[in-house]
């Protein structure tokens, strides 16, 4: 079998780079046309590389039309309402001004249980997630994911995410499994440690170059790497063929950047801003900003709607990635059932890839606001499972959603049955962190809000 690098192929990034180009109101009709007649395929395929390599000439033409795409001029209306580099709005105030250890400690377990519960059925259809919690008696699901009493049938019609199942199955975890999830906000740690609030998208790209794996590495942010490999400047690593631009991955980056300032939720867009700029564009930027913003807010606000409130606040108010949260959030309000909820955030949203920034970010307002129905602050197994059981990034969204459930509730309010299984231990890629606890990592960012100056309630520091 031919070893086939996937997120990198030319011939497999134009029907990626086509539809990119198309949500953004370019006209790639002419494009379209030349790649269908030299034989090209116009489908994206899912797990990121076709079965076979393309032919010399169809690969170098893949070449020269990705390179066509990124010249072609955006639609006028998204010029004007989704800046590259977006203005940050007026800061919004959080209710509290005093972030606590245990919160901190809820973020990054949060995080992480929400990562874990969807590692194993990342991929899978929202169908398929449903039949595999059924046949194992999970379903609603309220509990990690089981191989015990799967019907073989349906194991065999949805397999397992083959990196996870053994370590992110109930009866295989042994404390929280490598992720790319959780190894970006470790990153950003380093970061923030080594450059203060003061870093660069520069300082960003060193850091993945210095402790990333290139395999560790997906997406928009396998681009990003190749990119400066090949010479590119950081701040101009993200645009070039790159399909990926308005995806997930500078979205799952951006935690830390909040939890660092608590209170401050323009700052810690401000931050995520220099890091998605690396690797992302227009909506997979705003999508960091938002996250930063609303983990800066979870430490310290009473409740969900002002967690989405702050994160709003530095997203372009007419942008399409406002719009994504806005209707999760309303249909998480609106008393639908889960599945009514949801089939209608699949009509609107489930024409993008399963990793697009835009249709996980609605599943993550609907999946907070939903559980905020009885619990102000959230209840974070509703959380969690909800998120999960809308499909799509399983394992992105859902760790998001735990982030900021968790910040706000503290870890000593998170059920243990989602916390104990994490046994209080890290594995991660990331040189100096394999085997890390998360009270190690609580108080390495408890440090660095006092390096930082957390507010007192007369705004001095």
């Amino acid at each position: 079998m031919t070893f086939r690098l996937t997120w990198t192929q030319p011939e497999d990034l134009v029907p990626h780079g086509l539809r990119a180009a198309e949500d953004e109101g370019r006209h790639t009709s002419r494009i379209r046309e030349r790649w269908l007649a030299a034989g090209g395929s116009v489908e994206p395929p899912v797990s990121g590389a076709s079965d076979a390599p393309a032919s010399a000439n169809l690969r170098s033409l893949a070449r020269d039309l990705l390179d066509e795409l990124d010249t072609l001029p955006v639609s006028g209306h998204l010029s004007d309402t989704e800046p590259e580099i977006p203005v940050l709005a007026s800061p919004v105030a959080a209710a509290s001004t005093t972030a606590v250890r245990d919160r901190v400690r809820g973020a990054w377990l949060g995080r992480a249980a929400g990562c874990l519960l969807g590692k194993p059925v990342e991929k899978i259809p929202r169908e398929g997630i449903r039949r595999i919690a059924q046949s194992t008696g999970n379903w609603p699901i309220s509990s990690y994911f089981t191989a015990c009493g799967l019907d073989p049938a349906v194991g065999e019609q949805y397999p397992w995410n083959r990196r996870s199942r053994g370590t992110s199955l109930l009866e295989n975890i042994a404390g929280m499994p490598e992720d790319d999830d959780l190894n970006f906000p470790l990153i950003a740690l380093t970061i923030l440690e080594q450059h203060g609030t003061g870093f660069t998208t520069d300082h960003v790209a060193k850091a993945w170059l210095d402790n990333l794996p290139g395999g560790r590495v997906f997406t928009a942010e396998r681009i990003a790497y190749r990119n400066l490999l090949d010479g590119y400047a950081p701040l101009d690593a993200g645009g070039h063929r790159n399909p990926f631009r308005e995806w997930i991955g500078a979205q799952i980056r951006a935690d830390v950047y909040g939890w660092v300032l608590p209170g401050r939720p323009e700052e810690a867009a401000e931050l995520a801003r220099q890091d998605a700029m690396l690797s992302h564009r227009r909506s997979g930027v705003y999508g960091a900003m938002f996250v930063a913003a609303a983990a800066s807010a979870s430490l310290t606000a009473d409740g969900v709607d002002d967690v989405l409130v702050a994160g709003l606040s530095v997203v372009p108010p007419q942008s399409r990635y406002r719009h994504a949260i806005e209707v999760g959030a309303e249909l998480g309000r609106s008393g639908q059932d889960t599945e009514t909820a949801l089939d209608a955030l699949h009509s609107e949203f489930g024409h993008f890839h399963w990793v697009h920034s835009l249709n996980n970010s609605a599943l993550l307002a609907f999946a907070l606001t939903r559980s905020s129905r009885s619990h102000t602050e959230g209840d974070f197994a509703q959380a969690i499972t909800t998120a999960v059981t809308g499909g799509w990034d399983t394992d992105s969204t859902a760790a998001t959603v735990g982030s900021l459930c968790g910040g706000l509730l503290g870890a000593e309010a998170l059920p243990s049955s989602w916390t104990n299984p994490l046994q209080d231990r890290l594995a991660s890629s990331v040189p100096g962190f394999d085997g890390i606890s998360f009270d190690e990592l609580t108080d390495r960012t408890v440090r660095l809000q006092e390096k930082f100056g957390m507010k007192s309630e007369d705004g001095a520091e």
